[in-house]
């Protein structure tokens, strides 16, 4: 490899289970696997470590719970990523790379100060914020930057369209040895525990949050109970350290109205957070991944689902158009709940399901994460602190 192995900063939004955190935590251990050393850091309020063990070096972040606004929270983890980097010994790394807008910040700070020799950043989602504060936030973490990724030709796109920076794409990946179609001997606790029935299980990630149209997700599978009463709904994630509250507001009025029942196996079922060793379990008891984002939308976990041979229900545009064919999954306006309601009956019909998870599955095996991490390295050559000591001489 050129240059040799290179030491790799990452830093992670969080310990929890968001696309981005498992992005960086795969990619990493691709790192590792490739002969380098990568390092991913992320703050820790809970002192639990990162949703799953991982097999590259992780650090824990000393962080405090903070109460009071999301700013303030924002803030704190700057601050404390900061203190954490604060002396050369801390720094010494080849290479930084910023997975979010806290560790793009931080390491900006650092770079002034001359701690960090720049830094390279991957730009999952960009937000509009009508906070000047998070405005802000997010433009210096993009701006500051010496390199930037993205995991989609979408987010590649608005960065030259409305920041007028280039940004390479690198993409998703999944790891088929750990998410299989084959049926394993947890799956049946797994039901149990959730109280899953004869279904169909509609499951949807991340949460009741607007970006992944969680509004439209609970009205399209209320069309579908109409026709389909054993129906539910599994929602499964939700640790976004922005504030959603008010949108969360409104899907629990939009389950009340329609007189949709939440709780472990009714037709709604709330689960969180959950282990990352159940979801390959929950992945093969759903029907299908209802996954029709208004923003973003396309990290690992549609690829983990295909990967489970699960059928996919899509967004018709980016950045599902970007990697997937329309043969790959039901991809619909998400804006439409009856174009919604109607792929959520396609993808059920048991022909279309078994060859939507067939599709999926020849998907997934062409997204490893290995080629992935390789199309990291020459960002990271580029912003490594030999490079640019070398050219600084």
């Amino acid at each position: 490899m050129a240059g040799g192995p290179l030491r790799i900063a990452i830093l992670a939004t969080s310990t929890s289970p968001r696309g981005s955190v498992a992005h960086a935590l795969a990619v990493g251990e691709a790192l590792c696997d490739l002969g380098h050393e990568a390092v991913v850091h992320a703050p820790d309020p809970t002192g639990r470590g990162f949703y799953r063990d991982a097999r590259c070096p992780v650090v824990s972040v000393a962080a405090r719970p903070v109460g009071g606004s999301t700013a303030d929270l924002v803030r704190a983890r700057i601050e404390e990523t900061l203190r954490h980097f604060a002396t050369p010994a801390a720094c010494d790394f080849d290479v930084f790379h910023a997975q979010c807008g806290i560790g793009g910040n931080a390491l900006a700070t650092l770079s002034r100060r001359r701690l960090v020799h720049g830094f390279v950043r991957t730009v999952h989602d960009l937000e509009t914020f009508a906070d000047p504060q998070f405005a802000y936030w997010q433009d210096r973490a993009i701006y500051d930057a010496n390199r930037l990724l993205c995991v989609g030709r979408a987010a590649a796109e608005a960065l030259a369209r409305d920041h007028g920076v280039a940004a390479q794409v690198v993409g998703n990946g999944v790891d088929q040895t750990r998410f299989r179609p084959e049926p394993a001997p947890g799956d049946a606790a797994l039901r149990l525990r959730w109280g899953l029935g004869a279904g169909p299980v509609v499951l949807c990630l991340g949460g009741f949050e607007e970006r992944r149209n969680a509004l439209g997700v609970i009205e399209a599978f209320h069309c579908l109970r109409r026709d389909r009463p054993q129906a539910q709904l599994l929602v499964v994630g939700g640790g976004s350290i922005l504030d959603h509250s008010g949108y969360q507001a409104r899907c629990r009025a939009a389950l009340d109205r329609a007189g949709l029942d939440v709780g472990i196996g009714r037709a709604v079922i709330q689960a969180g957070l959950v282990p990352q060793d159940a979801m390959p379990g929950l992945y093969r008891l759903a029907d299908l991944l209802a996954a029709p984002a208004l923003r973003g939308g396309f990290g690992p976990g549609v690829l983990e689902a295909m990967a489970c041979g699960t059928p996919v229900v899509g967004a018709a545009r980016a950045p599902f158009s970007d990697v997937l064919a329309p043969t790959d999954a039901l991809l619909v306006d998400p804006e439409d709940a009856g174009a919604l309601a109607d792929a959520f009956r396609a993808a059920l019909a048991p022909a279309e399901a078994e060859r939507l998870a067939a599709a999926g599955r020849r998907v997934a095996a062409r997204h490893g994460w290995a080629a992935c991490a390789s199309r990291h390295l020459g960002a990271y050559q580029a912003c490594s602190r030999r490079n640019r000591a070398t050219a600084d001489a």
